[in-house]
């Protein structure tokens, strides 16, 4: 009985054990039973911008319905008292919030108060809630006070930021800025260390950290072993001891954390991408598992002169429920392009066949219960009709899909950005290129400026050997001339320099992408895509740097990469400094955390990594999640404080 229990808690995903948290808050933190006949009991709850991040990739407005949340408010708004129902609050214990908290205590908002903390609350700070309870004659009416430990986001069943609000206080940026103080290094790590300690509290797990040396991902396992170690010492209130050990996805074996720094690959945030949910993320909106597409609504029937209708935001979410999406996130988008042009001719044949057997019984404006009422030999009739809703919610994903892919296709052709991707990966392979990429970085019609420069950049990363100063003189005016900002170039230079390359620069495998010809011949005619001219180009799998580290330390791997990396156990007695793995066996689960930012490029590699490996499981998880644009917007203002630092560096 217990192996089948085991067995069965093992497949809960980390996506999932944040969502049981948040239902069993949301049921007065007590466990949320699923076939509850009763009514769930009204309340209201009140969060914070952080506590709207954790819950809106997770929870429906529905789901909340279910739950018996009637209002869901932001705790700084204005609300007004509405004395006879139970709030449950859900948000960080900072200073202004607990002000506001004690606030509300005292103008009697609610009939009782159930306060949750998204981090643990300082003792000073549940003081002050207790003298503001004490005043205002509410101490009664404050139930429960919690410590959720929910300080993290989760966005896919193995993927997890740390917040969206607030990001840039964990950015790439903050932590490479030239005039950091020692204080703020603590803070940013802290911050860190905070939200990944609520990780492992969720799971239920306690790791064994591995991190690279002389980098920030150094002082973030320093810190955490620090942590978790000083929870299993304090026996009587560990979070890791009874119910929740050995509940998680990681019940056999304890998971392997690897830490890893953003610069030790900075090609691959820059690089374009061919799967769909990195393209999507790349080209469009799409923040917190929503993207919102801009729709131009053409002129109105008005006078001539009038002024364009202003175009509308529509916002998608893409949801785990949306099977679409779970099949075809990782696709190549020349096979998505295809999959939506068939789920739509389908659906179409479907739609058909219920209008031809209504008309056949001249059935057509019967609602469905008269229809359902016929003899057995309408049962065909009966079926059809009974699936319409499914029918319709298969309309709705397809429209959301043939949305958002013409959009990202409108980006593809206008910025030919199959042609950067071909180029990118030949690149990063060293594959001959069959155009040279001064003759790209000249042409006015390929891409945007800044295509321009992450096309560069990535030469320049991957090159074995640094342009000459002839040639990269020549580049540069090439860029310039194009309208490129030469200043993430220059970091780079810096970076590189700094870093001499210990290691030669990451080596992004020896694979590339093979071009299937041109995909008018793929698509059929008549498909809602006119993808004449895209390359459809065929994905092979090649370990990016952070994947092959993954491997190397997963596996037990000897590599000179890896080979230094410190080692943690957080449950051994006395921490020891050592690159010597007291484990000699590979892990069959890993969570690699990215010190600095990540993107769907990593997350996706991962994926297809362990495609191949039976029976393991990766997470990936990173500070923040940015695409190019927002990484060399951070890249240009770390190089700016560079040069108010250091005024000679150039």
């Amino acid at each position: 009985m217990v192996g089948v229990k085991m067995a069965a808690a093992a497949a809960a995903s980390i996506r999932e054990r944040q969502t049981v948290a948040l239902k069993r808050m949301l049921n007065f933190n007590v466990p949320h039973v699923k076939n509850s006949t009763g009514e769930p009991v009204w309340k209201v709850l009140i969060y914070d911008r952080f506590g709207q991040d954790i819950i809106s990739p997770l929870l429906s407005v529905k789901e909340l319905r279910d739950m018996g949340i009637t209002l869901h408010l932001l705790l700084h708004s204005d609300r007004d008292p509405i004395p006879d129902v139970p709030a449950v609050y859900f948000v960080m214990p900072s200073e202004e919030n607990i002000d506001r908290m004690c606030q509300d205590l005292r103008n009697q908002l609610y009939e009782s108060y159930y306060l949750n903390f998204i981090s643990a609350i300082s003792r000073s700070k549940l003081e002050d809630i207790a003298n503001a309870a004490l005043a205002a004659s509410a101490v009664a009416q404050v139930a429960k006070v919690f410590d959720q430990y929910l300080n993290f986001i989760t966005l896919e069943d193995d993927m997890f930021v740390l917040c969206n609000q607030n990001k840039e206080l964990v950015s790439y940026r903050a932590i490479n800025r030239p005039d950091i103080t020692d204080t703020e290094m603590e803070t940013v790590m802290d911050t860190i260390v905070d939200s990944l300690f609520c990780f492992f509290v969720t799971l239920g797990a306690v790791p064994i950290i591995r991190c690279s040396r002389g980098t920030a991902a150094e002082m973030v396992a320093v810190k955490l072993d620090k942590k978790l170690r000083e929870n299993l010492r304090d026996a009587r209130n560990s979070l890791f001891t009874g119910d929740t050990l050995g509940a998680g996805q990681f019940s056999f074996q304890r998971p392997l954390l690897v830490l890893v720094d953003r610069n030790i690959d900075l090609a691959t945030p820059l690089h374009h991408t061919w799967t769909y949910q990195a393209l999507v993320h790349d080209v469009l909106d799409f923040h917190l598992n929503r993207v919102n597409l801009e729709e131009s609504s053409g002129v109105e029937n008005s006078p001539a002169g009038a002024r364009p209708k202003r175009k509308n935001k529509k916002s998608y979410d893409l949801t785990p429920v949306d099977k679409f999406w779970q099949k075809h996130k990782g696709s190549p988008f020349p096979e998505v392009a295809e999959s939506v042009q068939q789920e739509l001719e389908s659906y179409r044949a479907q739609e058909d066949e219920v209008k031809r057997l209504k008309s056949i019984m001249g059935l057509e404006g019967e609602d469905e219960g008269a229809i359902s009422m016929l003899s057995d030999n309408t049962a065909k009739l009966t079926s059809a009709v009974s699936s319409l809703p499914e029918l319709l919610e298969k309309k709705r994903l397809i429209d959301l899909h043939t949305n958002v892919a013409t959009a990202v296709l409108e980006h593809i052709k206008a910025r030919k950005l199959d042609v950067y991707f071909e180029y990118e990966e030949k690149i990063m392979s060293k594959t001959t290129l069959d155009k040279s990429l001064l003759d790209i970085i000249s042409d006015p019609d390929a891409g945007t400026p800044e295509d321009k420069m992450r096309l560069f950049l990535i030469y320049y990363i991957s090159a074995q050997q640094a342009p000459s100063e002839a040639d990269l003189e020549q580049y540069k005016k090439a860029l310039t001339d194009a309208g490129c900002n030469l200043n993430p170039l220059q970091y780079i230079k810096q970076w590189k320099a700094f870093a001499k390359m210990a290691s030669a620069p990451a080596s992004y495998g020896n694979t590339t992408t093979k071009s299937m010809g041109l995909l008018s011949r793929v698509m059929n005619t008549g498909s809602q895509f006119v993808m004449e001219g895209v390359k459809n180009l065929v994905l092979k799998q090649q370990n990016l740097p952070v994947t092959r580290i993954l491997d190397n330390l997963m596996e037990m791997k000897s590599n000179p990469e890896t080979d230094d990396y410190r080692y943690f156990d957080p449950k051994m007695l006395r921490g020891n400094d050592s690159s010597v793995p007291r484990n000699k066996n590979p892990f069959q689960e890993a969570i690699v955390f990215v010190v600095g930012g990540g993107n769907y490029i990593e997350y996706q590699n991962l994926v297809d990594y362990i495609k191949g490996k039976q029976g393991k499981h990766i997470l990936y998880g990173c500070s923040e999640l940015f695409n190019a644009t927002q990484f060399i917007k951070q890249v240009k203002c770390v190089f700016h404080l560079l040069l108010l630092t250091y005024p000679k560096l150039l």
